[in-house]
């Protein structure tokens, strides 16, 4: 698809028209269990007092996101009566009649709007730098196809069902505002955000050494230099007013009716275990495939006894705490230590040498992808925390189109067991087809220079999940070891994928290094 010259935005809202549309088609598809999370939600805030919302248990899917959700809950739920008044019964349990299913589909497909907003500014943030008027064109019409067609939203908003699109909106509206220079505003949407869902929290500790050191210590020169200043308390504590503001009106209700412990208890329910019942391919599920290759090998060389070890379940895809059998078992506080330690480069370098909106970005980047390597119980969703915000990047220099493509491909496929359905899945292999194609021949033209943007292990390394795929998706279904193993497919992926992600960090941070090199050669 080739990008369009004229200095025009009249393809912007083809783009989102067309993207829109197709959400429409996904309308009777498959769902996961999560559309009746979500309809229970519905029904609590819309049913129950707010004193109630974060004690009824009778369905296992309790409310368990931030109380800004829960009041968009409710604001969704005004709407729902009008489409069928049962899905708001608390007691009406995997509730699924058409109109429910149409309002539920449609209500993320029109939040959705605030997406498509942060998309356009996003490529108004590119188009404002120097260059030729063509080719800044060209740079923001691959950024939005990458942001809006984002293979990863797609499937996991509008097959499997959430509403991650309406809030990457405010995440990437918030980078825009800092790309912007507008501080205040950007901490102001970013502190929204965390009380809609606390799962960015990941990218916290970069939003907070950003604003720290260039809004309330220094300031970046038009040269790339750095000119400290005296720290501005006024500013600080504007800052501070802003987030205390936001998680006052968002906390505050239930602070007043003594719940604050009740409701951290569903925000942060650390007896889930320390991986989900479908490992996100980061670092734990190379140590627990760790783990049960060396009891295999223990065993049969004889060195263990298999009955003196603890059973290690974490194989049999439920959400639960286990043991690990030959590696210690990792705590809550180990992941929390491992996650700082791998982060913390990351925040140090903004620290030392600001290098604008842009260099917090990088952070951002770094900060969730080390979240995501190293957090306690992590969905395997949330690598698009990464891979979203990575692609503004990925338009504007040649190293991280070269990243962006390996973790994209590798975490958008991490996502495939997400949808199993024989239906669905020509729809998520002809997708996923289409943006790997688009990516590849769009990042190749923009960054039109000697070399390739990937190594050639990196590129045999993705054509890796071609096989996989075929043995995933096609062989396992028709194989004996269906019924035996069926966590097969699941483990094989997050352990193929896992490798991808973890080299990506990797990657990551030695062209961070090189960034930080750049100043001292000038």
């Amino acid at each position: 698809m080739a990008a369009p010259v004229a200095d025009s935005w009249s393809w912007f809202p083809v783009l989102a028209l067309g993207v829109s549309l197709l959400k429409c088609l996904f309308i009777n598809a498959y769902h996961s269990t999560d559309f009746e999370v979500h309809r229970n939600w519905l029904a609590i805030t819309h049913s129950l007092p707010v004193s109630r919302w974060y004690h009824e248990n009778s369905s296992e899917w309790t409310l368990d996101y931030p109380p800004l959700f829960a009041w968009f809950e409710f604001g969704l739920s005004q709407v729902a009566q009008h489409f069928d008044r049962n899905m708001l019964q608390v007691e009406n349990l995997n509730y699924a009649s058409q109109a429910t299913v149409l309002f539920q589909r449609l209500s993320v497909i029109f939040t959705d709007l605030v997406f498509i907003y942060a998309v356009r500014e996003c490529c108004r943030c590119v188009q404002e730098r120097k260059g030729s008027r063509d080719v800044l064109n060209q740079l923001s019409f691959v950024l939005a196809v990458l942001l809006l067609w984002n293979f990863g939203l797609l499937i996991v908003d509008h097959i499997h069902f959430q509403y991650n699109g309406f809030l990457f909106g405010f995440l990437l509206l918030s980078v825009a505002k800092h790309l912007q220079s507008q501080h205040l505003q950007g901490a102001l949407l970013f502190s929204i955000l965390l009380n809609l869902k606390h799962i960015y929290l990941y990218v916290a500790p970069a939003y907070g050494i950003y604003l720290l050191r260039s809004y309330c210590f220094t300031q970046n020169n038009t040269d790339g230099s750095v000119r400290w200043r005296s720290f501005s308390l006024l500013r600080l504590l504007t800052l501070g007013a802003i987030v205390i503001s936001v998680c006052a009106l968002s906390f505050g209700p239930f602070i007043a009716m003594g719940q604050l412990p009740q409701v951290l208890s569903r925000l942060f329910p650390f007896k889930r275990g320390l991986c989900h019942a479908y490992w996100a391919p980061n670092i734990w599920a190379l140590y627990n495939i760790l783990d049960k290759i060396l009891v295999t090998l223990g065993v049969r060389l004889k060195l263990l006894q298999e009955a003196a070890l603890p059973r290690a379940s974490m194989t049999g895809g439920l959400v639960q705490e286990f043991q690990h059998s030959v590696l210690p078992s990792v705590s809550p506080t180990i992941t929390l230590v491992c996650t700082l330690i791998s982060i913390l480069p990351a925040v140090a370098s903004i620290w030392r040498r600001p290098r604008g909106a842009r260099g917090f970005l990088r952070c951002l980047v770094l900060c969730a992808l080390g979240s995501f390597m190293f957090g306690w119980h992590v969905h395997e969703k949330a690598i698009l925390i990464a891979i979203l915000p990575l692609s503004i990047l990925a338009v504007e220099s040649s190293e991280d189109a070269g990243i962006f493509l390996l973790l994209s491909t590798t975490g958008h496929y991490s996502l495939f067991p997400l949808i199993f359905t024989p239906a669905e899945l020509p729809i998520k292999v002809s997708l996923m087809l289409i943006f790997v194609i688009f990516s590849f021949t769009a990042l190749r033209k923009l960054q039109s220079g000697p070399g390739s943007l990937l190594h050639p292990l990196e590129s045999i390394y993705l054509l890796g999940l071609v096989p996989l795929a075929v043995a995933c998706e096609v062989v396992f279904p028709l194989s004996l070891w269906q019924q035996k193993l069926p966590f097969l497919p699941l483990l094989a992926t997050s352990v193929y994928c896992s490798m991808g992600v973890c080299y990506s960090f990797l990657r990551l941070y030695i062209s961070l290094l090189r960034e930080e090199k750049k100043p001292k050669q000038q």
